[in-house]
C-alpha cells in the first residue's frame, strides 16, 4: 500500500468511525435491539461486531508494534461466540465499548511508524498484508456496517474514494475465487471501469451508479437498479460471488 492510500484510509476511518458513532448514537435502547440490514443480526449484533473487530485490528496493530504473533482471532468460533456475548450486552455498555474499542484501535494505529507499517500480518481469513492495509480493512467495517444498521444511511453517503477503493479491492478478492462471473463495472458517474472475473472471458456490462455497483458487489443489494448487457444485447444481472 502507497503512502497515499495509507493517508487516504486513515482519513476515511475517522470520518466512517464518526459516521457510525452518530449513527448509534441516535437509535434508543430498544432500536438496538430491532433487525439490521444483515440476515439474523439485530442492529446490536452489528454494533457488537464493530467492537470486536477494532479489538481483532488492534491485536494486529500490537504484532506489527512489537513483532509477537498475535492473531485477530483464534478461529471463526471465536468471533462468533463474542458477536453472539456483545448482542445481548445492556445498551449502555455496548454504545460504550463501541467508542471505547474505536479509540483504542486509532491510538495503537498512531504508534505505528514507517518501519512498523510494513511488518507482514495475517487477516483473519489467512491473507498475508502489510500492516499499513489494517486501517483499509476498518474502513470497510465502519462504513458498511453504519448503513447495514438500517437507520436511512446508504451507499451514497459513502466518500467517492471509499466507494472507488471498495470496487478495486473487492473486484480483485472475488475474482480470484471460482465461479466468478466475467464482468466489466461501468459506473455511469466515474471516468473509469473496473474489471471483474478472468480476463480471457467475454465480460457482461454492467452499468448503475458506483454506488449501485457497490452495494451488488458487496451484496447489500441485489442489483435492481443496474443494467447488463453482453455481445448480443441485455442480460440478466449475474449473481454476484460471496465477499468474504
Amino acid at each position: 500500500m502507497s503512502a497515499r492510500e495509507l493517508t487516504d484510509s486513515l482519513s476515511w476511518l475517522g470520518s466512517g468511525t464518526n459516521f457510525l458513532l452518530r449513527a448509534v448514537d441516535r437509535l434508543d435502547d430498544d432500536q438496538l435491539r430491532e433487525p439490521s440490514a444483515l440476515a439474523g443480526w439485530s442492529r446490536a449484533h452489528v454494533i457488537g461486531h464493530v467492537a470486536r473487530n477494532a479489538e481483532a485490528l488492534g491485536r494486529l496493530a500490537a504484532w506489527a508494534r512489537t513483532g509477537v504473533e498475535t492473531p485477530m482471532y483464534s478461529g471463526p468460533a471465536q468471533r462468533d461466540a463474542d458477536i453472539e456475548a456483545s448482542a445481548v450486552l445492556p445498551a449502555d455498555r455496548l454504545r460504550a465499548e463501541l467508542a471505547c474499542t474505536a479509540g483504542e484501535l486509532a491510538a495503537a494505529l498512531d504508534e505505528l511508524d514507517e518501519k512498523t507499517w510494513q511488518t507482514t500480518l495475517r487477516s483473519a481469513q489467512g491473507r498475508l498484508i502489510p500492516a499499513s492495509e489494517v486501517p483499509w480493512l476498518r474502513v470497510r467495517e465502519v462504513w458498511l456496517h453504519a448503513v447495514d444498521l438500517a437507520t436511512g444511511a446508504g451507499l451514497t453517503d459513502l466518500p467517492a474514494g471509499v466507494l472507488d477503493a471498495l470496487l478495486g479491492d473487492v473486484s480483485a478478492t472475488m475474482s480470484s475465487r471460482e465461479g466468478c462471473p466475467s464482468v466489466v463495472l461501468e459506473p455511469t458517474d466515474r471516468e473509469r471501469t473496473w474489471r471483474l472475473g478472468l480476463p480471457d472471458a467475454t465480460p457482461v456490462s454492467l452499468r448503475g451508479s458506483a454506488a449501485e455497483l457497490t452495494g451488488w458487489l458487496v451484496g447489500r443489494e441485489p442489483g435492481e437498479g443496474l443494467t447488463a448487457s453482453g455481445p448480443s444485447g441485455e442480460v440478466e444481472v449475474p449473481a454476484a460471488p460471496r465477499w468474504l
